[in-house]
């Protein structure tokens, strides 16, 4: 028999944190009997073919302090712009990738493959880019962007070109620091708040 339920009051929502590392990621706070290692902590595995790059950063908060306890999920395309399962994709490249930012610095690092552009509906591709999702304690849903590269053709992405105020596409950009190395700082609040996705 069913029960109508239009008498029940919403849960209040919690935030991801400050115990999510405890399922996700046990390794990273010491407990090492759950896994070997953590699931997901890189995007390809040895044959993966194109360049190898390192993207460093933090999570900023409104007073630009960098949280320690973030963590952050990846999805990305191969070399050639092709995501796993998809006709000719890089076997060697899962695109999935599970990591946080230490627990000291607030730093994180990435270490992956450079995207290539992904083919769109229509004659417009869009510009190599790497999605991303933040959780962290005081965020009660998970957050959604896209790094870009500098230095790409970032002119025609559908996505990036949605933006109206056009000064805040920068805040998409990560910053070439070296080579195959980059800097994508992330922003919950302020003037540089980073442009978040409504997924």
């Amino acid at each position: 028999m069913s029960q109508l339920l239009d008498n029940l009051d919403e849960t209040p929502s919690q935030t991801a944190g400050p115990f999510m590392h405890i399922g996700c990621m046990p390794c990273s706070i010491g407990i090492g009997t759950v896994y070997p290692q953590d699931p997901g902590i890189s995007s390809f595995s040895d044959g993966a073919s194109g360049e190898r790059i390192t993207v460093h950063g933090s999570v900023v908060d409104g007073a630009g302090q960098a949280l320690c306890d973030a963590m952050l999920e990846s999805w990305q395309p191969d070399a050639q712009g092709r995501f796993t399962g998809s006709e000719g994709a890089d076997p060697y490249v899962s695109g999935f990738c599970r990591f946080a930012t230490d627990f000291s610095s607030g730093e994180f690092t990435l270490h992956t493959i450079k995207p290539g552009p992904v083919k769109s509906r229509g004659a417009v591709n869009q510009a190599p880019h790497i999605s991303l999702w933040i959780v962290a304690r005081g965020i009660n849903i998970g957050l959604h962007t896209r790094l870009y590269f500098d230095g790409e053709d970032n002119s025609s992405d559908p996505l990036l070109n949605r933006i109206e105020q056009r000064s805040r596409v920068n805040t998409m950009i990560a910053r070439k620091t070296s080579e195959s190395e980059y800097r994508f700082d992330i922003h919950l609040q302020g003037d540089n708040e980073t442009v978040f996705l409504d997924l």
